[in-house]
């Protein structure tokens, strides 16, 4: 009768940590989940707060489609259309003829809405 007692306490002190582990990490994803953002939920300011991660982002995507080449139409230049879609382009050098790769992204969640390349 002692070992079944015993076995029972092991079981049940089991079951508490259990429970207390399952608390925590459910807290824990609680909180964690108060600081993410949906399409329901945005920053203040969007997601494309100002014209550093509105270059950033243009970078990111115009590398996989124009290849390392955007670099030489640096410095970049990004302005805010309506409090709503950031335009970013790049610059010819002086002399240069051609054209630069433009992209609109929309400030409040990113979505990118045109790219391209002028001629």
């Amino acid at each position: 009768m002692g070992k079944v007692l015993f076995k029972s306490q092991i079981i049940i002190t089991f079951l508490l940590l259990f429970i207390i582990a399952i608390s925590i990490v459910s807290a824990t994803n609680s909180n964690a989940l108060q600081n993410n953002y949906s399409a329901r939920r945005t920053p203040e300011n969007g997601f494309i707060p100002d014209k550093e991660t509105a270059i950033k982002v243009a970078i990111a995507v115009w590398l996989p489609i124009y290849g390392k080449k955007i670099y030489n139409e640096a410095p970049y230049k990004a302005k805010l259309i309506n409090d709503k879609i950031w335009v970013v382009e790049g610059t010819l050098s002086e002399g240069k003829l051609g054209g630069v790769s433009i992209i609109k992204i929309q400030k409040s969640d990113g979505k990118i809405l045109m790219v391209a390349h002028e001629k």
